[in-house]
């Protein structure tokens, strides 16, 4: 069991079967752990404040951590891997020792991020009931006074959650994803546990102790693994460095972009703020449930591919490039369209399911599931971007992701202005979409014009396919829905559940049902992902649609 966890995963689809299992995990555990915020508290004041609060610890994570790891430290590091030996053919697959290369880049990272996290969390602390003030303007009194508290005890968060990240760069390195993917579990297990065993100790700001800790197992979880390739941490600080220099430059036009990202967050936070009680809990609500499909296949697939287009771009082989996003693209709209379709259709029977308990009443179960249809115009273009900025990180260009999502930041804030007068809060979910549409845009015009094509010869016909399947879909789902609302009783959780249930198990097997008959690869390559091994064998490239190896 220990072996495989630590097993090194060659082939994408085997590391993105490993990444969706443990995100679909994780994804559960946020969904239970939402349930219990909103059966505990409704969409209220202190859900609300909970959510501000993690404004500023999460765009210092963001912000100091992603912006320097995401673009720059797996590139650096895996260049660095191929100039030194390999680790050694043993059981552990510990590497060659403290003296490579890029366990000097490692440690040099980790102890800079930790220095940077604690003077960020620190100054954070002091000020936060000023930066509070500035976020969240429509809170006072009781309210503001517990954003502040809630944000000074998460403040801590950041610093195990930045080492945890330097762990989850080397692991992705050496292709161990079991325990990196394992590690999001945890953080959610914390939040649980503060919610439902902290909370009645101390108060809600056990919910703050519990953001704490989770993030503290999310780090502790990784650390054996990191110490099995090779990893020792050594009290060294060489920014001197040639490639620890090599990432700050590529980190750079990152940090710009993840600071675009941030106001947009913090404009969300505030316009929220000035809208009825719970309203920021609602779009929290709404996009977490969203993201589901983002991060059980969108994000599963494209951190897979991430190191097979580093090599691609090493080698200059921009064919296996184009190949190699094409088939990942591909699968990603053919999963996760069809769920976009059932987030729209079936809104107020997976918010009521998902969320219908405690003090969250019908009123709450409208106002998210309206929210919850406009975030689904956009999922398909959400899904592409973390597989867009990736191949353009791999290209080392982090201008691009930076000028397209600042374009989508300005996009949205003037149409949430616009958007919060008729709509309200889910006007702030319809001003999210547009802006996703806007960044998809414009991100993929600029890594065409790099590539000269993004092989949209396969990619448009299977779009075609896809849409049509999905077509097919709807039908089945809105009749299935409307015959079964008279024949079960809809007043209880076991009638919505069941009809949601049922029209959405109906609706994707006809959905894939017409896509195997359109002759859709994509739906090929998933009929016998179940029948083939997908774990034999190297296979640095992603697995072809037209013929999936195992």
């Amino acid at each position: 069991m220990v072996q495989w966890f630590n097993s090194k995963i060659e082939s994408i689809a085997g590391a993105a079967v490993i990444l969706a299992g443990a995100s679909f995990a994780s994804k559960i555990l946020g969904l239970l752990r939402n349930r219990v915020l909103a059966g505990a508290f409704g969409a209220s004041d202190t859900l609300d404040a909970y959510y501000a609060a993690f404004r500023i610890p999460d765009a210092i994570f963001q912000f100091v951590v992603l912006g320097a790891l995401s673009a720059g430290f797996i590139p650096v590091f895996m260049e660095l891997m191929a100039h030194t030996p390999s680790p050694q053919s043993s059981p552990s697959g510990r590497g060659q020792g403290e003296g490579n290369s890029q366990w000097q880049v490692a440690s040099t990272v980790l102890n800079a991020l930790v220095i940077i996290l604690a003077v960020f969390a620190t100054v954070f602390a002091i000020f936060a009931p000023q930066l509070q003030m500035l976020i969240a303007p429509g809170f006072n009194g009781e309210k503001l006074a517990l954003t502040i508290q809630f944000a000074r005890i998460m403040a801590l968060s950041p610093i195990f959650l930045g080492i945890s990240a330097v762990f989850s760069g080397i692991l992705q390195s050496y292709r161990r994803f079991v325990i990196y993917a394992l590690a999001p579990l945890f953080y959610n297990v914390g939040i649980i546990f503060g919610a439902l065993w902290l909370v009645p100790i101390f108060g809600v700001l056990g919910l703050a102790l519990g953001v704490v800790i989770g993030a503290l197992m999310h780090m502790a979880v990784q650390i054996p693994n990191v110490r099995r390739v090779g990893f020792r941490w050594r009290p060294i600080l060489d920014l001197k460095s040639q490639a620890v220099r090599k990432i700050g430059v590529l980190s750079m036009p990152r940090l710009l972009g993840l600071a675009v990202t941030q106001v947009n967050l913090f404009a969300i936070t505030l316009l929220a703020s000035k809208l009825s009680s719970g309203s920021l809990s609602i779009f929290n609500l709404a996009n977490d449930i969203q993201s589901v499909p983002i991060g059980l296949f969108a994000i599963s697939l494209a951190t897979a591919a991430f190191p097979a287009f580093s090599e691609f771009a090493t080698r200059k082989d921009n064919d296996g490039f184009r190949k190699s996003f094409s088939s990942t693209a591909r699968l990603i709209l053919f999963l996760t369209i069809p769920f976009a379709i059932l987030l729209l259709l079936l809104r107020a029977q997976v918010v009521r399911v998902l969320l219908g308990s405690g003090k969250f009443d019908w009123a709450d179960t409208i106002a998210t599931a309206d929210t919850l249809a406009f975030f689904s115009l956009s999922l398909f273009a959400q899904a592409l971007l973390p597989l867009l900025a990736r191949a353009s990180y791999a290209l080392k260009d982090t201008l691009s992701p930076l000028l397209a999502g600042a374009a989508g930041v300005a996009a949205n804030v003037i149409l949430a202005l616009y958007f919060r007068g008729p709509f309200g809060i889910a006007g702030l979910a319809l001003a999210f979409s547009f802006a996703m549409l806007i960044n998809l845009g414009i991100l993929w015009l600029m890594l065409r014009a790099r590539l000269r094509s993004l092989d949209e010869a396969q990619i448009v016909p299977a779009l075609f396919k896809i849409s049509g399947a999905a077509l097919a879909m709807a039908l089945v789902v809105q009749a299935t829905k409307y015959w079964l609302a008279p024949q079960v009783n809809m007043q209880t959780g076991v009638g919505v559940l069941t009809q949601g249930f049922v029209s959405g198990t109906l609706g994707l097997t006809v959905f894939l049902i017409t896509a195997l008959a359109m002759g859709s690869d994509e739906a090929r390559a998933i009929k016998n992902a179940f029948t083939k091994r997908l774990f034999r064998g190297k296979d640095v490239r992603p697995v072809e649609i037209v013929e999936p190896r195992g």
